[in-house]
């Protein structure tokens, strides 16, 4: 029996190449992702032994997910302008070789919470990305990568995606629509982007405005619902910073203090069921990025904090 006290068993997937040039005046913060473990350093809260560098995935585990024709027009950036306008990166080399390695990111996190309960990627919660095209910042999906590898390999066999970006993660929807081993729960924002919905096996939708009270309420009832029906081995956590009412983009009214509870509600659920979980961050569009960076970085604290504290062991 292993037991989990200290916070160096917590594993967190950083590279460099998750901050890739944009050009000048691009609306994505993709500076968030070299400012969380940068935060988290200096307050404390991890040191440099909780961070692990991932390789690029391979493209066969990326077939596993994503259309082998996709996959190879994007390896060889023969992608559309159309299909490109609609990801809305560049194509570059860079940012290809960005992609695969944010994948392999989370299959090793994934890998990693399979060990010690709970572990993160700076980066992924890629989540409107389908098998054969890409949308809105995601060529790939991280999430539906990492899942299927898990059931492949035969090391997890019912998993609980928890998408709680303020947008649907209308890729992975349609990815695990006939999947019976993987569960997708979104809780978003009812007029949000994408304008056409997929259907998850439970979609929340909230209305604009909705408060931290309602959002907590609605999470708490829904998700030991959930656990308690499906009785996953294994959960992945999107933990949007795009839910709180500065966003840009979003459209729900959450605090910041708000979404720290709202990850801890995450956290306690699965490890009270011994289940699991893998972090990515998902959105995060306030004008501010250091709010943006404080949402993320809170997701890790409270993740950090519970397993510490509550001694989980594995058998």
């Amino acid at each position: 029996m292993k037991h989990y006290k200290q916070n160096n068993q917590i594993k967190i997937a950083y590279s460099e190449e998750y901050v890739a040039k944009l050009p000048a005046g691009h609306k994505f913060p993709i500076m968030k992702y070299k400012m969380i473990p940068e935060k988290l350093l200096s307050e404390g809260i991890i040191t440099k032994k909780n961070i692990f560098t991932p390789n690029a995935a391979p493209p066969e585990i990326v077939e596993l997910t994503h259309a082998k024709e996709y996959v190879k027009k994007v390896i060889e950036r023969k992608l559309t302008e159309q299909e490109i306008r609609r990801i809305g990166f560049p194509l570059t080399d860079e940012f290809v070789k960005r992609e695969f390695i944010i994948l392999q990111g989370t299959i090793n996190a994934a890998l990693w919470a399979s060990e010690n309960m709970i572990s993160f990627n700076c980066a992924g919660g890629t989540h409107h990305a389908f098998s054969g095209k890409g949308a809105a910042f995601c060529i790939f999906n991280d999430v539906a990568v990492a899942a299927n590898y898990l059931l492949s390999q035969k090391i997890k066999h019912k998993i609980l995606i928890i998408d709680l970006d303020v947008h649907q993660g209308n890729g992975t929807a349609s990815i695990f629509k006939n999947n019976k081993s993987v569960f997708t729960f979104s809780i978003h924002c009812a007029k949000s982007w994408p304008p056409k919905k997929e259907i998850s096996d439970l979609d929340i939708e909230l209305e604009p405005g909705t408060d931290d009270n309602e959002y907590l309420e609605t999470l708490d009832k829904n998700l030991s619902g959930i656990i308690k029906d499906f009785n996953p081995d294994f959960a992945f956590f999107i933990a949007g910073a795009d839910v709180i009412k500065s966003d840009k983009w979003g459209g729900f009214n959450l605090s910041v203090n708000g979404t720290a509870l709202r990850d801890r509600m995450v956290f306690q659920q699965c490890l009270s069921g011994k289940i699991p979980v893998a972090v990515t961050m998902g959105g995060g569009y306030s004008q501010d990025i250091n709010i943006i960076t404080e949402v993320h970085c809170n997701t890790f604290k409270e993740g950090i904090k519970l397993l510490k504290n509550n001694c989980v062991r594995l058998t």
